[in-house]
């Protein structure tokens, strides 16, 4: 038997497969195979009953590529990536060291289905971690000495929220979570959001119930939420668009989702932005 599937064998012993996990779910629509019937059953509903959903899940890591691709050319060393998911083709550390090799990246994941696969992979680059917590409690994931062994946040880091924060219900904050991390990062620091946007249609509703009834969590918000989301940051063009157009490498149709990213202002750029001073 080969470690991977002496891997996946302890792994089937560990894991509660008769609950879908959402990490896995995704890992079924982008044609993975760490997923089990219970999330196939979910994944097949919103195939069947949301068209475009494997489009849409497509769409979202694609522009999740081309977000670490353009931060790295901006100047990211390193990346924290919330609701990292199982890993897949062109993971985060992947792309940002194709342009930066020393870039480090932590993952976050609170299923422990990718926190096994994710170390697994990850053993020997000793500038990646990945660690099992919440996003909801951000205070745990900054004391974290993972955290601290790869993250200097006096340096510009990469936030990403890629297909997460629209698993947070409006009571859980989800702008809070952002405007955490905002907190702790310097000026020239870049945060990117990914987030299924609401066509307020029956469609959407839909599949915002089936997310509800089946994980207790799962919001579709319009384009003036998915803005609130980000604060006081400076959202970088494009704005927010559908994810297959953000900054395309080809000319592409729209999506379900939608991507954006901001880039956190030095003091004397607020004032610019707000029409307070002017460039000397």
């Amino acid at each position: 038997m080969t470690d991977d599937a002496a891997r996946r064998t302890l792994l089937d012993q560990e894991i509660d497969q008769s609950k879908p996990s959402i990490a896995r779910v995704y890992d079924y629509l982008l044609g993975g195979k760490d997923n089990y019937l219970v999330d196939q059953q979910i994944g097949d509903h919103f195939k069947l009953n949301l068209p475009g959903s494997v489009a849409i899940a497509f769409t979202s890591r694609r522009a999740l590529i081309r977000g670490v691709r353009d931060m790295a050319r901006a100047g990211m060393r390193q990346f924290i990536d919330f609701g990292s998911g199982l890993p897949t083709a062109d993971n985060v550390h992947q792309v940002a060291q194709r342009h930066l090799p020393e870039a480090r990246v932590v993952y976050i994941d609170s299923d422990p289905i990718v926190l096994a696969h994710g170390r697994a992979l990850l053993a020997t680059d000793a500038n990646t971690a990945v660690i099992q917590a919440d996003a909801r409690d951000p205070d745990s994931i900054r004391d974290h000495p993972e955290v601290a062994r790869l993250i200097e946040f006096d340096q510009p880091v990469g936030i990403i929220f890629s297909s997460i924060l629209h698993h947070l219900n409006d009571d859980e904050d989800p702008a809070a979570v952002v405007s955490f991390w905002n907190d702790q990062i310097v000026s020239g620091s870049h945060v990117f959001i990914t987030h299924f946007r609401s066509g307020h249609n029956s469609e959407t509703a839909a599949a915002e119930r089936k997310l509800q009834d089946t994980f207790g969590r799962g919001r579709w918000r319009d384009t003036d939420e998915i803005r609130e989301l980000f604060g006081d940051l400076d959202v970088l063009e494009p704005g927010i668009v559908p994810s297959a157009q953000w900054r395309p490498d080809v000319q592409a149709a729209g999506s379900g989702s939608v991507g954006s990213a901001g880039r956190k202002l030095s003091v004397w750029e607020e004032l610019i932005v707000t029409g307070l001073a002017r460039k000397p």
